[in-house]
């Protein structure tokens, strides 16, 4: 079977960027589970993965415009310290914070003595994406988990 929308695929991946360091890896661990084709991976995955099937292997490489965006500056600002109150704060933290447009995970850049630079980015926006991917398994998709947007069963969701 091959992949196409509304297929469940499991797949093994490793992610590096474009000098070889790797950035996430599903190797020893389950493999992902998604339904192709509704908006679970980045585009650029989807599309380089549609028409495959178990056992592919393949390396796709990921635009940012098809990956996590290009880097936007106006997201990148810096706030007061006293914003934290007396919560400690360093480079590379993660926070939630509430927007105009909800919310948004931020990672703080730079801590100053008065004021904290805080990015609202992806981590990997600009960033083109090189996978190393092998197609595990590939199935039909219930009408539940089309329902629900997600997998179920082994390895996917449990209700």
């Amino acid at each position: 079977m091959q992949i196409t929308k509304n297929t469940v695929v499991s797949i093994h991946y490793t992610l590096r960027d474009n000098e070889g360091n790797v950035l996430d890896s599903s190797i020893g661990k389950d493999p992902l589970h998604y339904i192709q084709g509704i908006g679970n991976l980045i585009p650029g995955m989807e599309e380089g993965l549609e028409g495959k099937q178990k056992g592919d292997k393949l390396d796709i490489k990921v635009s940012p415009e098809k990956g996590y965006g290009e880097r936007n500056d106006s997201l990148t600002q810096k706030v007061p310290r006293t914003a934290f109150g007396d919560q400690e704060v360093r480079p590379g933290m993660q926070f939630q914070a509430q927007t105009s447009q909800g919310a948004q995970i931020v990672t703080i850049t730079e801590v100053g003595l008065d004021s904290v630079t805080v990015d609202g980015n992806h981590p990997l926006a600009g960033v083109e994406l090189n996978f190393n991917v092998e197609v595990m398994e590939v199935r039909s998709a219930t009408s539940d988990e089309l329902a629900h947007g997600h997998v179920h069963g082994p390895g996917g969701h449990h209700h």
